[in-house]
C-alpha cells in the first residue's frame, strides 16, 4: 500500500527532504507540506517542475496550524518534521499533536539527506540561530583564499518567493540579488559574501546545485540555516555554540545533533558572555563530543568610520531571524551601542507599524531592538515607517546588509559589522588546516 506523507516545514529542510527521500519513492505519496516559522511562505504549490513526474499537478503548501484537519481530509499515515531551531519541548507537542490524530511521526536522519560530493566540504552550523555562523563563514573564504583555494559558498536554501524560479541561484553581483527578487533575510545571507568576492549558491534543487558548485570549486563551504544540520557530507563538520544562551546546546533541535557531529566545536562570544557561562558550554561540549577540537572566539563588533555613537539617543536594527526564532532579545547592535557610550537605546515599540508591531505581539521577549523583518514588500514598508517614526538621534544597522540600498532612512545612521576572531590558541585557521590536509585537500 502507498502510505500518505505531509511532511512539516519552513521552506526549506523540508522540500530538500522530499527531493532526497520521497521524490521519486512510489511506495510514498507526499500529499501535502505545512509550513512554520517564516511569514507568508503557505498558500503556494510546490511545483511540478520540481516536484518530478508523479506529482503532475505538484504539492500543495498550507499553514502548520491547519495540521490536524489536514491529517484527517487527506489520510495522512505518516508526518515527516523537516525545520529547525525548535525546543525539545515544542518538537514533542507537535510529536504528540500528531500521534494523537492517529498517526506516526518521523525525524529523518541526519546522513540519510545528505549528498556526497566529490569535492571537499566544510560545514559550518550552530547549535542556535545567531551563534556567528555568517562571520565564521567569512573567515574561513579567506583563509582558505589565502591559500590559493578555489572556494565556493552553498548556503541554506531560504526560498521565499516564486518557487519555480529558485531551482538554482548563484549569487555574485548585487545585481543578482535583484534578479533573484530576494527578501532582505536572503540578502542578510548572501551580500556580505558577495561584497568580498565570493560566489554564493542556494535555491530548491540541492543536486543540482552541488554540480554546479563542483565545477566552479576546489573546496565547498556549507553555510547552515538556523541550527540545522547539512545538507552536504562534510569532510570537516564545524559548529558554533552561543555562551549567550548556556545550555541551550543539548536543548534545541537539531542543534544537539550538530554539536554531537562536530571535528571542531567552537565557543563564540566569550568575551560578551562571562568565563562561568563559557566554562559551562565548555564542560557540555566534553561530555557531549569529547573527540571534537574546542576553540574559544569572539564576535568582534566594528563600526563604520566617521560618526560617533556618544551621548546619541540610537534606534539599533538588529538581524530579523536572530531576534525572532533565535531568541535572542538583542545582537551585535545593542552591543555597540552600550560599548561606545551611546546615551539611550531608544524603545522602538510603541512606534511599530503594520507587521512590526505584530511581530512584537508574537516574540514579547523583543524588547530595545528593532528585528529588521522583510519577507515581503509589505513588511519593508512596515519596516521603513517605524524607523520614520521612531524619536532617535541616530539608527544604528545592525543587519548584515546595507538597508539604505532598499529603504528610504531620513535620520543620521551608522553601520554596526562584526568579524570572527580567534581568543587563545589553536586558531580555526590552524585546526582547519590540519583537518583538511587530512582528506587530501590541503596541497
Amino acid at each position: 500500500m502507498v502510505k500518505n506523507v505531509l511532511i512539516m516545514g519552513a521552506a526549506g529542510r523540508d522540500f530538500h527532504d522530499f527531493n532526497i527521500l520521497f521524490r521519486d519513492s512510489r511506495e510514498v505519496r507526499v500529499v501535502a507540506f505545512t509550513a512554520a516559522q517564516i511569514p507568508l511562505i503557505e498558500s503556494r504549490i510546490y511545483p511540478p517542475e520540481l516536484a518530478g513526474k508523479l506529482y503532475p499537478e505538484g504539492i500543495p503548501i498550507f499553514a502548520e496550524s491547519q495540521l490536524p484537519d489536514l491529517i484527517r481530509r487527506l489520510k495522512v499515515d505518516q508526518v515527516v518534521f523537516a525545520y529547525s531551531d525548535i525546543s525539545y519541548v515544542e518538537l514533542m507537542h507537535r510529536a504528540s499533536l500528531v500521534q494523537a490524530c492517529g498517526v506516526d511521526f518521523n525525524l529523518p536522519g541526519a546522513r540519510s539527506t545528505m549528498l556526497a560530493s566529490r569535492r571537499p566540504v566544510v560545514a559550518v552550523c550552530a547549535v542556535r540561530t545567531g551563534c556567528g555562523k555568517s562571520s565564521t563563514t567569512r573567515h574561513i573564504c579567506r583563509f582558505l583564499q589565502g591559500l590559493g583555494k578555489r572556494i565556493v559558498v552553498v548556503r541554506h536554501p531560504m526560498p521565499y518567493g516564486d518557487l519555480r524560479k529558485q531551482r538554482v541561484q548563484r549569487f555574485f553581483r548585487y545585481e543578482d540579488f535583484d534578479l533573484h527578487c530576494c527578501t532582505i533575510e536572503e540578502r542578510e545571507e548572501y551580500e556580505p559574501l558577495v561584497e568580498e568576492g565570493i560566489i554564493v549558491y542556494a535555491g530548491l534543487d540541492y543536486a543540482a546545485i552541488l554540480k554546479e558548485a563542483e565545477d566552479e570549486a576546489e573546496i565547498i563551504i556549507w553555510d547552515g540555516g538556523n541550527n540545522d544540520t547539512p545538507f552536504f557530507r562534510p569532510d570537516v563538520h564545524i559548529t558554533l555554540l552561543d555562551p549567550l544562551r548556556a545550555g541551550h546546546e543539548t536543548l534545541y533541535y537539531p542543534g544537539e545533533t550538530n554539536l554531537r557531529m562536530a571535528d571542531i566545536a567552537i565557543i563564540n562570544k566569550v568575551s560578551s558572555a562571562g568565563l562561568e557561562r563559557v566554562e559551562q558550554v565548555r564542560l557540555q561540549i566534553e561530555a557531549v563530543n569529547p573527540g571534537a577540537d574546542i576553540l574559544l572566539a569572539d564576535s568582534k563588533v566594528e563600526l563604520e568610520p566617521g560618526k560617533s555613537l556618544r551621548g546619541k539617543r540610537v534606534l539599533v536594527v538588529e538581524d530579523g531571524p536572530t531576534l525572532t526564532h533565535g531568541e535572542m532579545p538583542f545582537g551585535a547592535g545593542v552591543v555597540a551601542a552600550r560599548e561606545h557610550g551611546a546615551a539611550q537605546i531608544v524603545d522602538p515599540r510603541p512606534y511599530a507599524c503594520g507587521s512590526i508591531r505584530d511581530t512584537y505581539q508574537c516574540y514579547p521577549h523583543l524588547q530595545r531592538a528593532l528585528p529588521a523583518m522583510g519577507y515581503s514588500t509589505g513588511q519593508i514598508a512596515d519596516l521603513e515607517a517605524t524607523i520614520a517614526r521612531t524619536d532617535c538621534d541616530l539608527v544604528l544597522l545592525a543587519t548584515p546588509i546595507n538597508l539604505t540600498r532598499l529603504i528610504r532612512i531620513d535620520k543620521p545612521s551608522l553601520r554596526v559589522r562584526y568579524r570572527y576572531d580567534d581568543r587563545g590558541e589553536p586558531t580555526l585557521s590552524e585546526v582547519l588546516k590540519a583537518r583538511i590536509e587530512s582528506v587530501g585537500a590541503g596541497g
